[in-house]
């Protein structure tokens, strides 16, 4: 299984509909993406440019794509963006791969 980082923006028409019935979105979230075969990690709404964050374990691209396309077909975010995530470990066994073939590299002339 592979992780995501899922950050959206809520319209302004959503955030007032939250605001007259509060409730916990998180659920609704979960369902979602068990529908695809993945689990929700965790989720948080936050002040900045994203009003919620949520780390996903999905099988695949395809599968958290297509939590991605239901949730922005709902119409109920303003924007929203999709974050490959990678342990640390993956990340240094990548810097070793990256040790091994960057000899094959050749980079464009600098003036």
């Amino acid at each position: 299984m592979s992780l995501y980082m899922f950050q959206a923006s809520y319209t302004a028409q959503a955030i007032k509909a939250l605001v007259d019935n509060p409730q916990n979105r998180e659920d609704a979230a979960r369902t979602l993406i068990e529908a695809a075969g993945g689990k929700l990690l965790s989720m948080y709404f936050c002040f900045g440019t994203s009003d919620v964050v949520a780390i996903i374990e999905a099988p695949d691209d395809k599968a958290m794509a297509s939590c991605s396309l239901a949730i922005g077909a709902s119409g109920a975010f303003s924007s929203g963006s999709t974050t490959s995530l990678m342990t640390a470990a993956d990340a240094k066994d990548a810097m070793r791969a990256a040790q091994d073939i960057a000899a094959v590299y050749t980079p464009p002339p600098v003036n």
